[in-house]
């Protein structure tokens, strides 16, 4: 099985300062993974924001392409429509879009979030 990263779970897996860190570090191994623009971009995003992990971009940039490299990371586009995620709250929409991706590519999405109510979602544990 493949798994789709998200954001959260690709943060805690490259960010050793991450608080499930570890926990993400021990389920990786032997596991075939895939990220998708909106999980790259999210990582990003996060962790060179100064109110979360304050990297460098160049360091958030150069972390996710090792990252990938060592993990042989498939990447696969985001190529369904924004209206085919079937969330019913806003906070929710990024989730099942991710969720929907996956299901739609073959894949389980790897996530801490155990909130996210999907046949595709697997939480780290």
């Amino acid at each position: 099985m493949k798994y789709l990263l998200d954001v959260n779970a690709l943060l805690a897996a490259i960010l050793s300062t991450h608080s499930k860190h570890h926990i993400v570090d021990a389920w990786l191994k032997k596991k075939s993974l895939a990220v998708c623009p909106l999980s790259e971009l999210g990582f990003i995003r996060i962790s060179t924001n100064p109110k979360a992990y304050n990297v460098s971009m160049a360091l958030a940039r150069q972390s996710l392409e090792a990252f990938k490299a060592a993990h042989k990371a498939e990447f696969i586009p985001d190529d369904i429509p924004a209206l085919k995620s079937s969330a019913l709250k806003g906070e929710a929409v990024t989730d099942y879009y991710l969720s929907e991706l996956a299901s739609t590519k073959g894949l389980k999405l790897a996530t801490l979030d155990t909130g996210i109510e999907h046949a595709v979602a697997e939480v780290i544990m």
